[in-house]
């Protein structure tokens, strides 16, 4: 992510995991994340030709990045942010949800997915990153909401809670700034 990082108004967002599964080389006879997959797929079909990308690491960004290439579209810098038909911030909650997750189980895994699912950018940041949570590109999600959402996937494969998640046409900018 870029220094002052904003949403533009009018353009679709989506929402969808920087789980490395998702990449290319993952995706072999037997696809693990098949249904997670085609899910990121349809949603950054969604976003048009020119995709900004919002990313924490640049794990997140890679996905964003091999998502973006196999919708057939291209990734904006940010020096072209105005041109972008459509904006993918990565992100996911817990990775703590069963005793088989990267992270083993941790009982609250489940409340703070609920939560975060009801804010995106609510996240507390020590608790995300106890939980193993990938909620920095989240910030610029303050105050949305899955509800107000179209969701494609919510479902927690090997114990990481995972959304895929659209807003077509937000109706208001979103100026929250991140400053790294």
């Amino acid at each position: 992510m870029s220094g002052a990082d904003t949403l533009p108004a009018g353009v679709p967002v989506a929402l969808v995991p920087g789980v490395r599964a998702l990449l290319p080389e993952n995706a072999s006879l037997t696809d693990p994340v098949a249904d997670l997959r085609a899910a990121c797929l349809a949603a950054v079909a969604r976003l048009g030709s020119r995709v900004r990308v919002h990313a924490s690491d640049a794990g997140g960004e890679r996905v964003a990045r091999s998502l973006v290439a196999a919708a057939g579209a291209e990734v904006v810098t940010p020096d072209a942010a105005d041109s972008a038909t459509g904006t993918l911030v990565i992100g996911n909650g817990s990775a703590k949800r069963t005793e088989k997750a990267p992270g083993h189980l941790d009982e609250r895994a489940r409340d703070f997915d609920s939560a975060l699912s009801a804010d995106l950018g609510s996240a507390e940041p020590d608790l995300a990153r106890e939980l193993w949570a990938d909620v920095g590109a989240l910030a610029l999600l303050v105050g949305w909401s899955l509800s107000d959402a179209d969701v494609l996937y919510d479902d927690d494969p090997y114990g990481v809670q995972c959304w895929v998640a659209i807003w077509e046409r937000p109706v208001k900018p979103h100026s929250r700034r991140i400053d790294r």
